[in-house]
């Protein structure tokens, strides 16, 4: 199978916070991957969750994927969009500005081998502990 790519443009979360959340899916399992975003208090969470999701759609719909499970986050990375540049009046008759960021979310998620696929062969699980 290919790999099945999912993006959502001009996002209205900052980069540096969608980073954050983006970083811990990234290399993780489809259902390992939902189940830390579920419970991840972040806005960002939500909208990768939303990204993730969508992914998942277009292996089912476009790529003819049987079992979802076998998916992983292949890549995901987040790109800077444009930047919306507001004032705020302040004291004294000035004003500062304020850059209301947005963020381009891609994610890529790819089928793992069966052969690979077994309990315990994580690469948490075989890390020396």
């Amino acid at each position: 199978m290919a790999e099945v790519r999912a993006r959502s443009r001009f996002v209205r979360v900052p980069p540096r916070k969608a980073r954050l959340v983006i970083d811990e899916v990234r290399g993780r399992d489809i259902n390992e991957a939902l189940n830390i975003l579920r419970f991840t208090p972040r806005y960002a969470a939500r909208m990768v969750e939303k990204v993730l999701r969508s992914a998942m759609a277009n292996a089912q719909q476009n790529h003819g994927v049987k079992d979802i499970d076998l998916l992983f986050v292949k890549r995901a990375y987040v790109d800077v969009g444009p930047t919306a540049k507001r004032f705020r009046p302040r004291a004294m008759g000035r004003a500062t500005p304020i850059k209301k960021r947005t963020s381009h979310l891609t994610i890529v998620l790819e089928e793992r081998e069966a052969s690979h696929w077994k309990l315990g062969s994580s690469k948490r699980a075989l890390r020396k502990t």
